[in-house]
């Protein structure tokens, strides 16, 4: 589906379709535009839509942004690809309001009415899978025809053997001492957080300066508040009831949360779904392995209805 602008686009070609609530501001080529996407709550937020065909919104995990999927654009070939900045994060507005699962799930919601899409493939990557959960949860496939989980936690803090996640068994005082660490020094942080996001526990240098300096965009209060929100949620005895043809694909996960064992629990509980491990990735499959995830993501569109 294409686009146009209620406001003045500065791409006529992707003029098609009315979009109420988007404020298109850049374009880089005949097939992007860049701009604004104000919420029901009034936070605005960044998008980017590049491409035509069957719409994949892709949604960026904690303290990221959508430069995070900078490897997908290649699919903007054949669908059309909308990425988006989480309220406090990238180029989206920093509020002090909203910071929670549920609020960033009808911020989705909010996008994909203002855009005017139907037929979405839904891909949130570890908490912003968490946030596809919670849309599923309030809008039921509204608007979809297929979700995708990548390397999520349906709850983090999950005693179950299948959670590797730093928090498990309920673990308060190492949430603590993560977000302590974090808004004392958050480059430090940041700096061992983005290794730790590839498979080798060391990320290339030229990645690591840009990914780094996304974390750095959400401010310390903004990633504690909505971190805290995250690891409070539990969707475990939600996935039963997805009825959505679902992708569930994870790395190998040695120095990050999640891996195999979570996807596996995943995909298990989820009727029908696809499960693929990328055995070359961390965190990070779309990104270290992503000639192999975009194959993957496409012959699973292509299966949709």
């Amino acid at each position: 589906m294409a686009l146009r602008s209620s406001t003045s686009s500065p791409n006529p070609s992707l003029q098609h379709n009315v979009i109420n609530d988007f404020q298109a501001v850049e374009t880089k080529n005949d097939n992007h535009v860049g701009g604004w996407v104000t919420t029901s709550d009034s936070t605005r937020l960044w998008i980017d839509v590049q491409g035509r065909g069957r719409p994949i919104l892709f949604v960026h995990g904690w303290t990221m942004s959508s430069e995070f999927w900078r490897r997908q654009i290649p699919l903007a070939a054949t669908h059309q690809i909308i990425t988006m900045d989480l309220r406090g994060h990238g180029r989206s507005q920093s509020v002090m309001r909203g910071l929670s699962l549920p609020r960033n799930a009808r911020d989705i919601h909010d996008i994909i009415r203002a855009l005017g899409l139907d037929n979405v493939t839904l891909i949130g990557w570890s908490m912003g899978g968490a946030i596809a959960m919670d849309y599923w949860k309030q809008f039921g496939n509204e608007r979809l025809a297929g979700i995708g989980f990548i390397e999520t936690a349906p709850a983090p803090m999950s005693s179950e053997a299948w959670n590797t996640h730093r928090c498990r068994a309920h673990n308060i005082d190492a949430m603590n001492d993560d977000m302590d660490f974090l808004e004392n020094n958050q480059q430090i942080y940041g700096a061992q957080f983005v290794h730790t996001m590839f498979l080798s526990g060391e990320a290339p240098p030229h990645a690591h300066q840009w990914m780094l300096s996304e974390h750095l965009k959400t401010s310390p209060h903004t990633a504690r508040t909505v971190f805290e929100d995250y690891m409070s949620r539990d969707y475990t005895h939600m996935l039963p009831t997805i009825t959505l043809p679902t992708l569930v694909m994870y790395g190998r996960s040695k120095n990050m949360c999640y891996g195999p064992s979570t996807g596996r629990f995943v995909a298990g509980s989820i009727p029908g779904s696809q499960l693929v491990i990328l055995e070359r990735s961390g965190h990070l499959p779309f990104y270290e392995e992503a000639d192999l995830f975009n194959h993957e993501l496409t012959n699973f569109i292509t299966q949709l209805a």
